[in-house]
């Protein structure tokens, strides 16, 4: 099974990043989490180029198309997610009737080092995808206080969100699985 992750954030040594590397070691044995790191080089939405989006949307598309389920990691940008991750799914919402998105399986958790850990960026998160057609899980994981959350690793110190993080995945793998057999 091959699970795609996003993180909403472009840093590179972001918090989100670091959380989807502790969710590619808790995934269950029969699954493998595939990271999509060109989320910057998406251009702006724009109608005129549906026809012929460039080559960075056809990218994205396809690495959705080509997942069992969708891993989205979103920090929170002024109470919503980053500009850049509502972009990239508007291009993944279309066209609606064969949208990328179309019925995909996706999870939304999130870090931030504030009290509140991203709860009302994956809010807002599950919103769009939810609209964009995509089958959402109804959970979240926030990370609060991400700068002491992980260790040398990369793996989540509270064993409580570790194992909040397993069940996600593990409820994200078996719904991939529902959508594979039928």
């Amino acid at each position: 099974m091959r699970v795609l992750g996003v993180a909403g954030s472009l840093r590179r040594e972001s918090h989100n990043r670091r959380l989807l590397g502790a969710a590619a070691r808790l995934l269950p044995p029969e699954a493998e989490l595939v990271l999509f790191d060109a989320l910057k080089a998406i251009p702006p939405f724009d109608e005129d180029d549906e026809p012929d989006p460039g080559p960075a949307v056809e990218a994205w598309r396809r690495a959705i198309e080509d997942a069992d389920a969708v891993l989205f990691a979103t920090p929170e940008y002024n109470h919503s997610i980053p500009g850049q991750l509502k972009n990239a799914i508007d291009w993944a919402s279309r066209p609606s009737g064969s949208a990328a998105l179309r019925n995909k399986p996706v999870a939304v958790i999130g870090a931030s080092p504030g009290m509140f850990g991203a709860v009302w960026a994956q809010a807002e998160l599950r919103k769009t995808l939810a609209g964009a057609g995509a089958r959402v899980l109804d959970r979240e994981l926030a990370v609060p206080g991400a700068e002491q959350a992980f260790g040398a690793d990369g793996e989540l110190l509270d064993p409580e969100l570790e194992q909040e993080l397993e069940s996600v995945l593990a409820e994200l793998a078996a719904t991939a699985d529902v959508r594979l057999a039928a």
